[in-house]
C-alpha cells in the first residue's frame, strides 16, 4: 500500500498510557506522514496526554479516551494477553491495519480472519511490506535474534545458544512491583525468569525458519539498575573453519542492506544505542568459541521504535522515516 505525501494516515493508539505507549506518542507526533487522532485507555479516560506523559506538553492537546474512530492504522501496546480481548470487544474495521506490542500473535498469528506476520524487520521485510497485520517481535527477542541470524541463515548455528542479557527497569513496564521500586533496583542487578523467558518461542520458532532445525537456546535474563537498554551477551561454538574477520565479513553482509543494524570491529557499549532505534554488533573468537554482544534500546528498537519501522514497510514510506533519533552519548 503505497501513500502519498499530501495524506497522512490516521493512528489510533491503544493502552498508551504506559511506556511504549509514550514512546509512540514521542515518534508518530514527529512522524511526517502519520497523524494519531484517538488513544484509548481503561484508566484515564478523558485526561490529557500530557498529564501521564508531561514531556509531551506544549507538542499536543489529544484526550485519552475509549473510541477508536477509523483510524488506518491500530497500534496495540497492552498487556500481554489482552490483545485478543482488546480485538473481540472493539469494532475494528477490516481495513484498519494493526500492530500489536503484545505477545498474543508472535507464536500464532491467525485470528479474527486476520494473520499477524512477525515483524522482525531485518529478517522478513518482504513479508512486512505486504502485510495487513503484524506481530511485533519481544524487546529480549529482537536483542538476541539480530546476534543469532546471521549464523541461523549461514547453516552455522548448530550448537547450542548461550545468552545472558540484561534489560534497564522499563523492561518490567511501568505498573510499579517490588522489583520495579527504586530502593530494589538502585545498586542492584538480579536474574530473573531463569531459563523461561517468555521470549524464547519466539526465538527459537523465528531462528528454526533460517537454519531448519529449532535451536538450543540456553537463557539468563538479568534486572538492571538502569532504566532502558538491553545489552545481550551471547556465544556459542565456532566453526573451525570460520576465522574472526570471516564471522565479522558475515555480520557485515548480512546487515548491509539494513539502516539500522550496524556490526563493530571494536567492543560496543550500552550508551551507543540509548535513545535510537539502532542495533549494534560486535563478534569475537575465544578458544573455539563465537561470542555475539548485541544492544538495542528495549523501548524503540525493541518495542516501539521497530514498530514503526513496520509501519513504514507497510504503507510504503522510506524504512528510517521518523526514526532518525538523536543519540546520547553521555
Amino acid at each position: 500500500m503505497q501513500m502519498t505525501d499530501a495524506k497522512k494516515i490516521k493512528v489510533a493508539i491503544a493502552g498508551g498510557t504506559g511506556y511504549t505507549g509514550g514512546e509512540l506518542f514521542r515518534l508518530l507526533l514527529n512522524h511526517p506522514h502519520a497523524e494519531i487522532v484517538a488513544a484509548t485507555t481503561t484508566s484515564a479516560g478523558g485526561t490529557p496526554v500530557t498529564d501521564v506523559h508531561r514531556d509531551l506538553l506544549g507538542e499536543t492537546d489529544l484526550r485519552f479516551g475509549t473510541e477508536l474512530g477509523n483510524p488506518d492504522v491500530l497500534f496495540l501496546c497492552l498487556g500481554h494477553g489482552i490483545s485478543r480481548e482488546f480485538i473481540d470487544s472493539h469494532e475494528i474495521s477490516p481495513d484498519c491495519r494493526i500492530i500489536d506490542l503484545g505477545n498474543d500473535f508472535r507464536l500464532n498469528g491467525e485470528y479474527a480472519g486476520r494473520n499477524f506476520v512477525y515483524g522482525l524487520c531485518e529478517d522478513a521485510k518482504k513479508e512486512i511490506s505486504g502485510a495487513h497485520d503484524i506481530a511485533n517481535p519481544g524487546c529480549f527477542a529482537t536483542a538476541i535474534q539480530l546476534a543469532a541470524l546471521p549464523l541461523a541463515k549461514a547453516g552455522l548455528l548448530n550448537e547450542e545458544l548461550h545468552v545472558t542479557a540484561i534489560t534497564g527497569s522499563t523492561g518490567a513496564g511501568k505498573k510499579p512491583g517490588e522489583t520495579t521500586h527504586f530502593s530494589y533496583r538502585s545498586g542492584n542487578i538480579s536474574i530473573y525468569k531463569l531459563f523461561s523467558h517468555q521470549h524464547l518461542a519466539e526465538i527459537r520458532k523465528n531462528l528454526a525458519k533460517g537454519s531448519g532445525k529449532e535451536p538450543v537456546v540456553n537463557f539468563v535474563p538479568m534486572r538492571g539498575d538502569f532504566t532502558r537498554g538491553i545489552f545481550a551477551s551471547v556465544y556459542t561454538k565456532a566453526d573451525k573453519g570460520m576465522s574472526p574477520d570471516d564471522y565479522a565479513n558475515l555480520y557485515e553482509t548480512f546487515y548491509k542492506d539494513s539502516p539500522f543494524v550496524f556490526h563493530s570491529r571494536s567492543g560496543i557499549s550500552l550508551k551507543e544505542v540509548v535513545n535510537t532505534n539502532k542495533a549494534l554488533l560486535h563478534t569475537e573468537v575465544h578458544d573455539g568459541y563465537l561470542h555475539i554482544s548485541s544492544i538495542i534500546d528495549n523501548l524503540l528498537k525493541g518495542a516501539a521504535g521497530q514498530a514503526v519501522q513496520n509501519m513504514n514497510l507497510m504503507f510504503g514510506f522510506e524504512e528510517t522515516c521518523g526514526l532518525r533519533l538523536k543519540p546520547s552519548a553521555f
